[in-house]
């Protein structure tokens, strides 16, 4: 068993490392362990409105990274949909319950929605198992469109999540380049890929 985060990143500063990497749930803890080694984060979230760092152009601290603004990018897809299949009066919204960011995807696609004149239907999946049944909720609710919010467990299903949708002959959007790529409708946003090379 892993010893607990926080006492990880204790460890790390102990260590007196160079510089500290961290995803979206580990900055915080890094931020709690350190004020002087520098931290590097990559993150869906804006991190300014995540209380990370004070802006985007002077973060300030010891943190600095790069944002995909995953959950800022999530009400251009649903109007991408929207404008390639203006047919649809409802929509679905797929969102894994256990991401940090679900409660924010969530609203800003309720928002968007209303905006657009779209009923939109939020389905969870937080295991593979859900997959079956969000898409036989999908076929009941009539859904024209399915936006899928990004997510790590998500992101490592492209395929199976592009398998799905075309099985099931529902247009659906995701954030990343390997859905489109498996036969998904369309893909937008940035590469977590390149974030992390860049």
């Amino acid at each position: 068993m892993w010893p607990p985060p926080l006492a990880l990143a204790a460890d790390l500063v102990r260590r007196q490392v160079a510089v500290v990497a961290a995803n979206t749930q580990a900055v915080p803890v890094a931020k709690a362990a350190t004020t002087a080694i520098p931290i590097v984060f990559i993150t869906g979230a804006d991190p300014v409105a995540a209380g990370l760092v004070a802006s985007l152009n002077r973060p300030g601290g010891n943190l600095t990274g790069v944002t995909t603004l995953d959950v800022e990018l999530g009400p251009k897809r649903l109007e991408l949909l929207r404008e390639l299949i203006p047919t649809a009066t409802a929509v679905a919204l797929l969102i894994n319950p256990a991401n940090s960011n679900a409660g924010t995807q969530s609203r800003g696609l309720q928002a968007a929605a209303r905006t657009l004149g779209l009923q939109l239907h939020v389905l969870h999946a937080s295991t593979e198992r859900d997959f079956d049944t969000v898409f036989a909720t999908l076929a009941q609710l009539r859904a024209g469109a399915l936006v899928i919010e990004p997510d790590a467990f998500f992101g490592t299903r492209s395929e199976q999540l592009a398998a799905l949708a075309l099985r099931h002959a529902v247009p659906a959007i995701f954030q990343y380049r390997e859905f489109a790529a498996a036969g998904g409708l369309m893909s937008y946003g940035s590469s977590t890929t390149r974030s992390v090379r860049g």
